[in-house]
């Protein structure tokens, strides 16, 4: 025996000798635990990490285990640690070349043999030889090793029968081995092992794309009599192969429905067709009557993903034939049909293709057939890309220039044989012929103009001068006149008209015209775009490079047309023409005057006429006046300039005022027209005068804002233009936006083109809903009706009376006739005025949104006024109008448009002007004005009921205080104490009236601590007191009486949260420096005491929090008089916390309790430590009885019947029975059932009263009998009562 032990003690270290180096370092293990975390940035450092230390150890020993056990980890049952290990171990093969990769191989061969791992651990092991052959090949040395290649290989064939587990990965783990062996490799070794995998390359996708990477990487070994070897043929693409390719190719469609990509065979297949010269057999016969003859979704999505990328191989006239072809015309179906929701959309995928071969492609004539080809593709006339197609930027100048000569001809000439027209199948059936076409023209006509519009609104789309002033001219030209004789001096007047112009067509040339304007008024120069300005270098916009604006070469261009009255016909009048001219020499004035010296406002008085000037062509009635205050304006303003340099008259600048008010007046009526551009330059214009606007200019413009001036005046400025409002809103969008409305258009044509029937039903179901809901309006008759009714039936005698009893059987057939025609037009009369009455409800709406939008527009006036004149007295009248929108706008139901208007002057208000760091500091001369509208702005803060509002009212009494109190003088700032120059700053308060002031916040205080309900919140006070240090000690007394005298509890809280900002501030403390601050300590502390005194015992959540809150505050002051050894009296504070335990009950831990102990932590009370007791078991069993289980609740059981009671004799020998029945089973057997059984007996035996009851003395065995058996069998079924819920063994 002693002999087994020595060898026992011999043999045992030599198998554990590396466990034993490997537990010298943790941290090398800990790589491999890292290398199976599911976070990839933890995975990919360890790989890291273990590289590193394996190079700087060195150790053979380390290094072969971890071969070892990344081979073991390839296998991980985790799904996320087979990458890690898989990576890990072809890092470590191509750091260290002395790794034989067949050793590695035949271990991946042993570890993870599939013949003999255990059933449930195979899928385990397919992925581990997966990962293996995956790491080898990433070790970028198999190509070295031939018999390494061949052994993967073989290895991948036989994990390619288990598709349902690894699908198709083994075949594209061979095809990348094949790609990165050399041809001698191939030749030599694996042609042989993959002969049967070529030969069967027709079978799946994955094997036909493992013979087309063979034939890109040898063509020299799989030459055509090698092809006609293996597959019968000498090439791939034949016409005897097409229909096996097309089978392939549905296969491969099918098994990427889900990712949603072009699989890479047909790629392959596409440019082995180019190589071979069969891409047009390929494309017509597997393509279009192979895969577009399968109409489901998987094999149409791939001929369309193949069209885009074959874009960058074909030349172009390969381009233009598929371009044209059947592939085009289903996309084109696709796009239309995919436009209603919950629908696959391949348009985004087809946009990335077509941008990335135009960014990638030089060739101009190739960019120009793809964009001409992609705008051909049309339904009715609308081409199915979006006007604002974003693919236009990568375009060369050459080729853009080109384009938008297409677009210009073909808006001249619409030439419908040269689109790819198609149509939907519900379209196919319902045409009519010239309406259809001349409809098909208005419809493109309307989709060039926006596209011409996109691509000078698109700033990345490298454009140059001459062709956005082309398109502008282009597009003005036909909105606005129209050619009588061509000549070369205009160039416009050259192209003739196929068609003549509609109506709607001109009306949306007219749009795009001002939307242009905009564009370019926002267009910045070439240079900035080519070089990239400065982050923080203002860009020049709206200028030219030769530094004149936009606009004034169109304007320019106009005066061009108008003088050539036998070219063009002339829009304008002779009036207008006069009102023309005169801009046009007031515009020369400006501009010499420019050249004197620049003053401000010049350049913005100068684009104000000339956008007038243009909108001349657009509303001449309505601009005509506003052209000629605006001319007499501008002269007085420049009048008044001219003189105020010379001399300073008081008449004559009582009379400055005068331009102001009609400029703004101007600008007023200005924003009145949808245009974005006229908004834009009437801000600009306004930011030039607002140092000239008077109080009478302002006035003015609150006036229109003015929510209780709505119904009087709001409503005039709308209805002026109601007719065309509408018309405005719904084709214009403020004209920026052409381009999107168009595309909504467009996209609105492409629904009903696609479901045109269903669009005919739907608006026969409105036309339906709309006479129901006419014959509700007639439905609701009014007496007045009724009464004509019945004068109609009376004159026709039609009405029966109970004398003569007549009907309407008695009546001729004329007589009838005559009854139908009165009450017919009575009805129709009735239905005239209930459509009216419609009509003005209508109408109404669209007055209050119009008013609404205008009012949003003047806001924008309001803003740059406040932003550019913050400093001015006049910015106080603001305060009260903004206050009254904000109160009205609370206050009702409003839409959306309402709660922007809301919101944006919200904005203004709180944001620009009270929290503007510059604000009027020369208000001394208005002292009790402001403190009149102050004591105004409390009295309305406290009458509020709602506390949004109530802020906003807050924050203005704020800032009338800080205007009150203005800016410190500059010399408190240089007294040589510091001290003393800070103490002068914080009791700064300029102008205002302390004890005025103080007394209407000591009122506003008194009403949120004296009043149940009050809009006013703690958070204002504690604004008021961080903001003015001085009011918050004027009012620290009056809040100190609050803590105890507070109408309610919560109060009582807040009053103590307010005491404690008041004191914790440093500007408080030194205000009340020295004995001031000893006195108000002192008071604190005694109302605290009366504050805690007051509590009572209570569970309330309200007592608690408020308790909660005045130990914060005894904290702070028993903390302050400690540190800074105040003589303050603590000893009646100290007694009460005391006491406060045995008010209060607390808990283990809590806000509560963790405040109590800190306070009283300061009088050197220590909170007791809680010993932790382990709980008792046999005391809980014995104190908590066990639930009985399986017992009804005593509202199911039944009633028993009332048994007589017995005698004291009987019932005592009841008790004995039943002491004699407890020891008859054995204890601690069956406990629960047989009690359970007992129970159940002497229950059903229990009388009314509850005392107790005992079966019969006489049948006292057979009970027990009868209870041992039910327990036994019992006891038999116990898994099934264990299940039941039945007591647990």
């Amino acid at each position: 025996m002693s002999t087994e032990m020595v060898a026992l003690s011999v043999t045992v270290p030599e198998p554990v000798k590396p466990a034993g180096i490997l537990q010298q370092n943790r941290v090398f293990l800990d790589f491999f635990w890292d290398l199976a975390k599911p976070d990839q940035e933890v995975r990919l450092k360890a790989v890291e990490n273990l590289i590193l230390y394996l190079k700087t150890n060195n150790k053979a020993d380390e290094l072969d285990y971890t071969c070892k056990r990344l081979v073991d980890g390839l296998a991980h049952t985790r799904e996320a640690a087979r990458p890690g290990f898989s990576l890990a171990l072809g890092q470590v093969l191509t750091a260290f070349e002395d790794i034989s990769l067949q050793s590695v191989l035949d271990k991946i061969n042993v570890k993870h043999n599939l013949q003999t791992v255990k059933k449930k651990l195979l899928r385990n092991a397919m992925f581990g030889n997966l990962f293996g052959v995956l790491a080898l090949h990433q070790s970028s040395r198999i190509s070295k090793e031939p018999q390494v290649v061949l052994g993967c290989v073989q290895l991948l064939q036989s994990l390619t029968q288990h598709r349902q587990h690894l699908k198709d990965l083994p075949t594209k783990t061979m095809t990348d081995i094949l790609s990165e062996i050399p041809e001698e490799v191939f030749e030599e070794v694996l042609l042989s092992a993959l002969q049967t995998d070529l030969a069967s390359a027709f079978n799946t996708p994955e094997q036909l794309q493992l013979l087309l990477v063979a034939l890109q990487r040898f063509p020299q070994t799989l030459r055509p009599k090698k092809l006609k070897k293996l597959l019968g043929s000498s090439t791939i693409i034949n016409a005897d192969n097409i229909p096996k390719l097309t089978e392939v190719l549905k296969m491969a469609a099918r098994s990427t429905k889900k990712e949603c990509v072009l699989p890479s065979v047909a790629q392959d297949l596409l440019k082995l067709s180019l190589k071979e010269d069969s891409f047009q057999l390929f494309w017509n016969n597997a393509i279009i009557n192979g895969m577009l003859k399968d109409q489901s979704g998987p094999a149409q999505y791939l001929s369309f993903r193949l069209l885009g990328s074959a874009l960058p191989l074909l030349s172009t006239a390969q381009l233009k034939e598929v371009l044209s072809g059947e592939v085009m015309i289903q996309y084109g179906e696709h796009v239309v049909s995919s436009q209603k929701p919950d629908r696959f959309k391949l348009a985004p995928e087809m946009e990335t293709y077509v941008s990335d071969f135009l960014q990638a492609c030089q060739d101009s004539d190739k960019q120009l057939a793809v964009m001409v080809a992609f705008s051909s593709l049309s339904n009715q006339g609308c081409p199915v890309v979006p006007p604002v197609w974003r693919v236009v930027q990568h375009l060369q100048p050459a080729a853009l220039q080109q384009y938008v000569e297409w677009l210009k001809n073909m808006f001249l000439q619409p030439q419908q044989d040269k689109l790819l027209e198609f149509s939907t199948r519900k379209k196919k059936d319902n045409r009519e012929g010239k309406e259809q076409k001349e409809n098909s023209i208005i419809r493109l006509r309307r989709w060039i103009v926006s596209r011409l519009s996109a691509i000078i609104d698109n700033h990345q789309v490298k454009k140059e001068e001459d062709l956005i002033m082309g398109v502008a001219r282009f597009v003005f030209f036909h909105a606005f006149f129209s050619a009588k004789k061509a000549s070369p001096s205009i160039e416009e007047t050259m192209g003739t008209l196929s068609a003549p112009l509609d109506d709607k067509t001109k009306e949306v040339l007219a749009g795009s015209s001002f939307g242009l304007l905009m564009s370019m008024h926002h267009l910045p120069l070439a240079e900035d775009l080519a070089e990239g300005a400065a982050v923080n270098q203002k860009r020049v916009v709206g200028v030219r490079a030769d530094g004149t604006m936009w606009i004034y070469h169109l304007v320019q261009y106009a005066q061009l047309l108008l003088s050539q009255p036998k070219l063009v016909n002339q829009p304008l009048t002779p009036e207008q023409r006069q009102a023309w001219d005169s801009m046009l020499e007031s515009v020369a004035n400006l501009k010499k005057k420019a050249k004197k010296g620049p003053t401000a406002g010049n350049g913005a008085f100068q684009q104000l006429f000339l956008l007038v000037g243009m909108h001349l062509f657009k509303a001449p009635e309505e601009l005509l006046d506003i052209m000629r205050d605006l001319q007499s304006c501008v002269d007085m303003a420049l009048e008044k300039k001219a003189k105020k340099k010379k001399k300073k008259q008081a008449t004559e600048q009582e009379e400055e005022p005068e331009w102001v008010e009609v400029m703004v007046d101007i600008l007023l009526s200005l924003l009145s027209q949808s245009s974005r551009h006229i908004r834009h330059v009437c801000k600009t214009v306004f930011s030039s005068i607002c140092p000239h606007v008077t109080a009478a200019a302002l006035t003015s413009i609150l006036e229109v804002l003015d929510p209780e001036k709505d119904d009087e005046e709001g409503g005039a400025v709308v209805v002026t233009d109601d007719n065309k409002a509408p018309k405005k809103n719904s084709n214009e969008e403020d004209d920026d936006d052409d381009e999107a409305m168009e595309d909504d258009k467009s996209d609105g044509s492409d629904d009903d083109s696609d479901d045109g029937d269903e669009a005919m039903e739907e608006d026969e179901e409105d036309d339906e809903e709309e006479e129901e809901e006419e014959e509700e309006v007639v439905g609701d008759v009014d007496q007045s009706f009724r009464v004509e009714v019945m004068k109609v039936l009376q004159n026709q005698n039609a009405l029966a009376t109970e004398e003569d009893g007549s009907s309407d059987e008695d009546l001729d057939d004329e007589a009838m006739l005559k009854l139908d025609k009165g009450l017919a037009a009575l009805f129709s009369e009735q239905k005239k005025k209930s459509q009216a009455k419609k009509d003005q409800k209508t109408k109404i709406q669209k007055e209050k949104m119009l008013v609404r939008d205008f009012k949003i527009k003047v806001l924008d006036l309001i803003e740059v006024f406040v932003a550019r004149q913050a400093g001015s007295p006049l910015v106080l009248g603001l305060v009260e109008p903004l206050l009254t929108i904000i109160d009205r706008g609370m206050s009702s139901d409003s839409d959306q448009q309402e709660q922007d208007f809301l919101r944006r002057a919200a904005d203004i208000f709180r944001n620009q002007l009270c929290r503007s760091k510059v604000y009027c500091r020369t208000a001394s001369d208005r002292q009790g004005e402001l403190h009149d509208l102050l004591e105004k702005l409390m009295t309305k803060t406290q009458k509020l009921s709602d506390s949004s509002v109530c802020l906003y009212y807050f924050s203005a009494s704020l800032y009338v205080v800080k205007v009150l109190r203005g800016a410190p003088p500059a010399g408190a700032k240089e007294e040589p104490s510091a001290d003393g120059a800070a103490a002068s700053d914080l009791s700064f308060m300029g102008n205002v009236d302390l004890d005025r002031v103080s007394g209407i916040f000591r009122d506003a205080l008194s009403s949120f601590m004296g009043r149940r309900k009050c809009p006013l919140t703690a958070q204002m006070f504690t604004d008021l007191f961080s903001r003015f240090p001085v009011l918050c000690v004027k009012l620290l007394d009056t809040i100190v009486q609050y803590i105890t005298s507070a109408v309610r509890v919560h109060q009582k809280g807040q009053a103590c949260g307010l005491v404690l900002r008041a004191m914790q501030s440093r500007e408080v403390q030194q205000l009340l420096s020295g004995d001031p601050w000893t006195e108000l300590c002192s008071t604190v502390s005694g109302q605290l005491t009366k504050s805690l005194q007051q509590v009572g015992p209570t569970e309330s959540k309200v007592v608690k929090e408020k308790v909660v809150k005045t130990l914060e505050l005894c904290q702070f002051l028993v903390k302050t008089v400690h540190h800074q050894k105040l003589s303050v009296d603590l000893a009646p504070l100290k007694k009460v916390l005391e006491s406060l335990t045995s008010t209060i009950v607390f808990k283990k831990t809590g806000k509560l309790e963790d405040n109590y102990w800190a306070v009283v932590k300061h009088f050197g009370v220590i909170k007791p430590k809680v010993e932790k007791m382990k709980p008792d078991k046999e005391a809980a069993e014995q104190k908590v009885p066990k639930k009985k289980k399986g017992f009804l609740p005593e509202t199911k059981k039944r009633k028993k019947r009332d048994i007589p009671i017995l005698e004291p004799a009987a019932a005592a020998a009841a008790e004995a029975a039943a002491d004699n029945l407890m020891p008859s089973n054995p204890p601690g057997a069956d406990k629960g059932q047989t009690k359970k059984k007992r129970d159940k007996k002497t229950k059903q035996k229990r009388p009314a009263d509850g005392a107790a009851s005992q079966p019969n003395p006489a049948k006292k065995s057979k009970t027990t009998q009868s209870e041992n058996k039910t327990a036994k069998t019992k006891k038999k079924k116990k898994p099934k009562q264990k299940k039941e819920g039945g007591v647990q063994m």
